[in-house]
């Protein structure tokens, strides 16, 4: 079983495929031989993905030149032909397309595409890409994680649609016995202060400036952020001209195993994306305890719901004097500030790792009974 993904880094997607990977790769599945899990990456963005188990990197980096290109093509080919696999899921839109069209020459048997890419986030060409693709059968199951995503799909062709299958994200829970003063020795954050976080890539789309906006306007609040990314020096320039660059803390790339942590160092998780597939570390963050204050978005209301009861505060994220407001009205209000920790911890039983896991596993099933038994073992036995 083959994972297939753009860049090698620690985040949303990188963490969906590990954990499948990983669940898939223990368990016994009725009528079907074990599987051998293995990751391929495009490219090595960071080391965050170097520790998945037979993981391989068709680029050291993102290729630019025609050398590197050639390589990457070289390297690529290589690996999938080694491997040989029965099932082949891919994920992120230049995953998807490249790997349907290479998997489809190579003979793969069986292709998922798992849609989570946000649609703001596609060039139209792989966009459209994507779509011809699916709608003539390169794909065979068309995974998507959020009705909101789903609704995306419905103008795509019937032979497109009925691909379709809904699988909410499931992750592993991320709490800690620490208490709030020793996680925050782990990241060394100030003790004393209110300090409101966030999880995300440093890219313009997870609007992190809007956060940062905030502090002017609310003394003594710090803002942690963990991940990586090519805005930070945008961020960090943007710190010094507001003034609060004291206030903001950069913790860089967290591995999945310490984000438990780093939310225990909060109390305040900020989310001011501006599009999303699923909103994965909004949802970890109040599973939590933290209470949530996210950009008020159709896919973030959707998720951030226990019982169709709301488990964040959804706000303008552009209109600083709202974001402003909900903080404050957060951090004064215990009542609501308790009932949307206590809601959001709910969140664990809905989007449940298992629940997840077990959606797939019906997917692998039918795959096997549709196509056949896996074929052949790999050839690699071990991480490259």
């Amino acid at each position: 079983m083959l994972f297939l993904q753009t860049q090698a880094e620690l985040a949303g997607a990188q963490e969906i495929s590990r954990l499948l990977g990983q669940e898939l790769s223990r368990r016994q599945l009725t009528g079907v031989p074990e599987y051998e899990t293995h990751h391929l990456f495009l490219y090595r963005k960071t080391d965050g993905c170097d520790h998945f188990p037979n993981v391989h990197f068709a680029a050291p980096r993102r290729p630019e030149s025609l050398g590197e290109c050639l390589a990457f093509a070289r390297n690529f080919f290589s690996i999938v032909r080694k491997i040989k696999p029965d099932t082949m899921l891919t994920f992120q839109h230049y995953g998807n397309v490249l790997g349907a069209l290479v998997g489809r020459a190579m003979g793969i048997p069986y292709i998922v595409a798992n849609q989570v890419s946000s649609p703001a986030t596609v060039n139209r060409f792989v966009g459209l890409a994507d779509r011809i693709l699916g709608t003539l059968g390169f794909y065979d199951v068309i995974t998507v994680n959020s009705h909101a995503t789903w609704n995306h799909f419905q103008s795509y062709a019937r032979s497109y649609r009925k691909r379709l299958v809904h699988i909410p994200h499931g992750f592993a829970q991320k709490t800690t016995s620490l208490s709030k003063e020793k996680a925050r020795d782990c990241f060394d954050l100030p003790k004393d202060v209110t300090i409101m976080g966030t999880v995300a890539r440093l890219h313009p789309l997870k609007r992190i400036d809007l956060a940062i906006s905030t502090l002017p306007h609310v003394p003594n609040l710090h803002l942690a952020i963990a991940g990586q990314g090519p805005h930070r020096e945008c961020l960090e320039a943007l710190a010094h001209t507001l003034g609060v660059a004291d206030r903001v803390h950069f913790a860089g790339e967290v591995n999945p195993e310490q984000i438990g942590t780093f939310l225990a160092c909060l109390d305040v998780f900020a989310f001011p994306t501006a599009a999303e597939t699923f909103g994965l570390a909004a949802v970890e963050a109040a599973q939590a305890g933290v209470p949530v204050i996210a950009n008020d978005l159709p896919v973030l209301r959707e998720v951030l719901q226990v019982e169709r009861s709301a488990c964040a505060l959804f706000v303008d994220a552009e209109n600083t004097d709202k974001f402003v407001s909900c903080i404050e009205l957060l951090l004064a209000d215990k009542a609501l500030y308790d009932r949307l920790s206590a809601s959001g911890r709910e969140l664990a039983e809905r989007y449940s790792l298992n629940l997840m896991v077990s959606e797939y596993t019906k997917i692998i099933i039918k795959s096997n009974a549709e196509k056949g038994a896996p074929r052949r073992s790999s050839a690699f036995k071990t991480s490259s």
